[in-house]
């Protein structure tokens, strides 16, 4: 079976939508021997910054010369970024070689897993089977009965907690933090990344021991070098040159040096593995000629208030023009009520593809109108980008809408 014969028939499982429980996962895991078990885990959870904060805990536990395997979602452009080894993605040969071990459990199991319950299955018996000393595991959706939590987190993360997935995690902050302190197991060291009472309530219902670096780090300094477009952060007189750039990037950071420092990483080491961490479609740059297009994968009001923060301390509203889309499920009116305070000009497109996708003129319809345009090819919503000839060309409201763009307008 060719790859992309496979991978159809991989994504076919998400046809079986979101199942709550650790039923399916727990039975796998048990039929594969508990490859989970096999090495030290990171768990991250939370609602924005998981990513960026495992990303950022890997790159240094790298250079500090361990094997560490890293689990992610969504992916951008392919299914490979999801499961990864030192930096090195998943081969098209061991997603086969896996789904296929799986595959076969399932069906002797005569289970219906998810997508999400089969990947994360393979993901546990690939790191098991290359030996990783670590594996840095990014929760798929809330915590609790999320498929990954049928680890044993040596070390818990959760980042911080802002409302999406209402009709699965909870209708407030609360709720939402409760859910995701679902992965906090008995022997746990758990790191927190946010002062939020609602959140910190929701923690202490699992755990009054905890480290909150928002707390432990409040002398900190840190400002956003927008030169070379790194996050410059100071904690006991020690500069770190962080190359994810962003205004809320310096929690993500902190929430990793905690980690790190519990897990005996000396600064230095910590001063050059972040120096090189790479994270697609966060405040990535792409620096041309006339402007910089900036992507972000901003997708909730959170996300969205996050990157205008970093967006209005280095440029004026005039010169920014923003390419959106937005999922149906996503509160649009509140995401674009930020984006409108911080940009001159919205051009809508099209992710109509997409199951959860709008197309152009929908959102253009729900939106005021005011200072805004629609185009439903990519292409050409980025060419009337241009016309408008502004130092910022950015593109945000989902992680669907970048890779596309990366696929058919970077190619």
């Amino acid at each position: 079976m060719d790859i992309e014969k496979l991978l159809n028939e991989l994504y076919s499982y998400s046809l079986h939508g979101i199942k709550l429980g650790l039923k399916n996962i727990e039975d796998i895991c048990e039929a594969m021997g508990n490859p989970q078990k096999d090495y030290k885990t990171i768990h991250v959870a939370g609602t924005n910054g998981k990513g960026s904060t495992s990303t950022t805990i890997e790159q240094v536990l790298i250079e500090g010369g361990k094997k560490v395997g890293k689990y992610t979602s969504p992916h951008i452009l392919k299914f490979n970024e999801r499961i990864s080894i030192n930096g090195i993605e998943i081969s098209d040969k061991d997603i086969a070689y896996y789904y296929a071990y799986v595959k076969s459990i399932v069906e002797n199991l005569k289970l219906t897993p998810t997508f999400f319950e089969v990947t994360t299955a393979m993901m546990f018996k690939y790191f098991s089977d290359k030996k990783v000393e670590y594996a840095v595991i990014e929760v798929g959706m809330g915590g609790r009965f999320d498929a990954t939590n049928v680890i044993e987190g040596d070390i818990c993360v959760i980042t911080n907690v802002s409302l999406d997935h209402t009709d699965f995690l909870g209708k407030n902050i609360y709720e939402i933090a409760c859910e995701k302190a679902g992965i906090i197991k008995k022997n746990s060291k758990v790191i927190v990344g946010s002062s939020d009472l609602e959140f910190l309530k929701g923690i202490e219902e699992k755990t009054k021991i905890y480290v909150n670096v928002i707390e432990k780090y409040k002398n900190f300094k840190y400002f956003l070098d927008f030169t070379k477009y790194k996050t410059v952060i100071e904690i006991n007189n020690t500069l770190y040159n962080f190359s994810l750039f962003g205004d809320y990037q310096y929690k993500n950071f902190l929430c990793a040096y905690e980690v790190l420092s519990e897990l005996g990483i000396k600064p230095d080491v910590i001063q050059k593995g972040i120096e090189n961490v790479k994270w697609q479609c966060r405040f990535e740059i792409i620096s041309t000629d006339k402007n910089v297009i900036v992507l972000d994968g901003a997708h909730n009001e959170d996300g969205m208030k996050t990157l205008c923060d970093t967006l209005k301390k280095g440029f004026k509203k005039n010169e920014i023009v923003a390419i959106v889309s937005i999922l149906k499920d996503k509160d649009s009116k509140k995401i674009l009520e930020i984006l409108e305070e911080n940009v001159s000009k919205i051009i809508f497109t099209s992710l109509s593809e997409n199951p959860r996708g709008q197309s152009a003129l929908e959102l253009f319809e729900k939106s005021n109108k005011q200072n805004k345009d629609y185009r439903e090819n990519i292409v050409e919503a980025f060419n009337l980008s241009k016309v408008e000839n502004k130092k910022i060309i950015l593109l945000c409201g989902s992680f669907y809408l970048l890779s596309k763009f990366k696929e058919e307008v970077l190619k």
